[in-house]
This record gives C-alpha cells, sequence and structure tokens, in this order.
C-alpha cells in the first residue's frame, strides 16, 4: 500500500506544480501575444488548470480505464464548484461584477445537462465527442467576441490576477514546456497509483475518480480560485471555476472521447444529477446577487462533503 500512495503522492504533486507553471507561462504567453486579459483569463488560465483532467483522463482511457477517466472529470467538477468556490468564499466573500462571468455561468449549466443526457445511454461515442469538441470551438468564438470591449475594471482586475507581464519570452516558453513534461509524468504516476488504491480499497476505479483523482486534479483550480479570493478578485476566483468546468466537459471529455469512446463505468446518474444540481445551484447563488457570502460558500462545501460521506457509505 506505501508504493501505491507514494505513486500517489508524487504524482499529485507533480500535477499541481506542472499545472502552475502551465497556467502562468501560458497566461504570459497569452498577454505577450496582445490578448486581453480577460480572455487570457477565461481561456488559457481555465484550459491551464483543466490540463491535470485532461492528462488523467486520457490516460485512464488509453489503459482500458474508463470509469476513471469518466469518474474524474464529473468528480472535478463537482469538487470545483462544492469545493474550490466554497472554500474561496469561506476565505472571502466573494464579489461578481463581470457580466462575461455570468453569460458563462448558463453555459457551463448547459452543458452539464448535455453531458448527463449524452451519458443516459452508459456511453460517450465518438460522434457525440466531435460534438464536444465542436461545443467548444463555439464557446471559444462566443468568448472572443464578447470579450473585445470588456470593462475597464474588469480588465484590470484579471490584468492584476494574472502576473503574466513580467516573465520574457523565453521563460515563458520554459515554464509551459517544464509544466506539459511534470502533467504527463505525473499524470502516468498518479493514474497508476489510483488504480492500485481501487484494488486494495475493493472500490470501483470511479469512485476513485470520483473522490481522490477529482480532489487532486483540482488543486490548481483551488490555489488560482483561493489566491484571487484573497486578493479581493471575484471574477477571477468564479470564472476560473466555470471556465474550467466548461473545458473539462466540452475539451477533456471531447477529445478522451473522439481518441477513445468512454463508457461512464462505475459513475452513475446520480452522480451526474449531482454534478447538474451543483452546477444549478452555483447559477442561483451567482445571478441573485453581487456577493457571495461565507454562509453560501459553507452550504457548499457541506454540500460537497455530504456527497463524499455519501460515495464511500
Amino acid at each position: 500500500m506505501t508504493p501505491l500512495l507514494f505513486k500517489l503522492a508524487a504524482g499529485l504533486l507533480s500535477l499541481y506544480v506542472g499545472g502552475e507553471l502551465m497556467v502562468r507561462g501560458s497566461a504570459a504567453l497569452g498577454l505577450r501575444l496582445g490578448m486581453t486579459p480577460l480572455l487570457t483569463g477565461l481561456t488559457i488560465v481555465a484550459f491551464g488548470t483543466s490540463a491535470p483532467e485532461l492528462v488523467v483522463s486520457l490516460q485512464a482511457a488509453w489503459r482500458g480505464q474508463t470509469g476513471l477517466a469518466m469518474g474524474n472529470v464529473v468528480g472535478s467538477n463537482i469538487a470545483n464548484i462544492a469545493l474550490v468556490l466554497g472554500l474561496s468564499t469561506l476565505m472571502r466573500p466573494v464579489e461578481i461584477d463581470s457580466r462575461l462571468v455570468r453569460h458563462d455561468v448558463p453555459i457551463m449549466l448547459v452543458c452539464s445537462l448535455l453531458l448527463v443526457l449524452m451519458l443516459i445511454d452508459h456511453q460517450l461515442s465518438r460522434p457525440e465527442g466531435v460534438a464536444l469538441l465542436l461545443g467548444l470551438i463555439a464557446f471559444l468564438v462566443f468568448t472572443v467576441y464578447d470579450s473585445q470591449a470588456p470593462k475597464a475594471a474588469v480588465r484590470r482586475e484579471f490584468a492584476e490576477a494574472i502576473p503574466g507581464n513580467t516573465q520574457s519570452w523565453s521563460l515563458a516558453f520554459l515554464m509551459v514546456l517544464t509544466g506539459a513534461v511534470m502533467l504527463i509524468w505525473g499524470g502516468g504516476l498518479f493514474v497508476t497509483g489510483a488504480m492500485g488504491v481501487s484494488v486494495v480499497l475493493g472500490v470501483a476505479p470511479a469512485v476513485v475518480g470520483l473522490s481522490v483523482t477529482a480532489i487532486g486534479t483540482s488543486l490548481p483550480e483551488l490555489a488560482t480560485s483561493l489566491v484571487a479570493a484573497v486578493r479581493g478578485y471575484g471574477d477571477m476566483a468564479v470564472g476560473n471555476v466555470v471556465g474550467s468546468n466548461i473545458f473539462n466537459i466540452l475539451f477533456v471529455l471531447g477529445l478522451t472521447s473522439t481518441v477513445m469512446p468512454l463508457n461512464r463505468g462505475g459513475v452513475s446518474i446520480l452522480d451526474l444529477v449531482i454534478m447538474l444540481a451543483f452546477s444549478v445551484v452555483s447559477m442561483r447563488l451567482l445571478a441573485s446577487h453581487a456577493v457571495m457570502e461565507r454562509w453560501e460558500g459553507a452550504v457548499l462545501v457541506s454540500g460537497f462533503l455530504a456527497y463524499m460521506a455519501w460515495l464511500f457509505a
């Protein structure tokens, strides 16, 4: 058991550091290429924080552990809303001013509903994966178009929240390359450890994906959102979570199922409904007022802990 835990820990550390390097290096490149801070935050940063989920899901699917691959994304989306957004709000009430974030929340809800409908037949086929990737292209086009004239305050917030202008071109490229290598290596190590732990504990790989793997691959989102919340950048904290959830469905599952069709394995329809329910709750909280209070964050975290308890009951 100890070697397996070591692989999990080493893989998790590599995923975290690799994700951080990928986010910061990619953000620096995006800003130096002339992308607006807002567009960089909603696309490159969201992609970077979803990179661990992509690597883990692709490697799990390649090894035939489709339940682990599916559980990783579904569990990560649950963790992003309930744990990441909840803890961020507990740290400091989150102020939401950006109309773009409000646009992205309904898109996240639609993506979650679409995934539930696609998985009613227990599988995600190649045509469905291609459809998800086309949805990603449509989302990126919409984001580029809608971010051409963001509010000055929003631009300042994202420029301060993404410290990317200070890196040179060579350093930014090195950060991206190093991050990619660490993600690939850490992902393989983490999947091996997760598969071994599922055998030792006698639980389905999907359960490990919904819990341990999901929390582990959500650490980049957690780190980014907590820092943004503490600094008072509410839109960054929320946009990171929402953008990452959209990328997880459209890009991670879209690309993975295009490469190799996925069965949802041990991921039940109830797990999918819970993911959808958290999306609905987040939309209600974010649309109802401009500030998410600490008690609302406590409700989200309590819901996540209750889900974890039910998962292992």
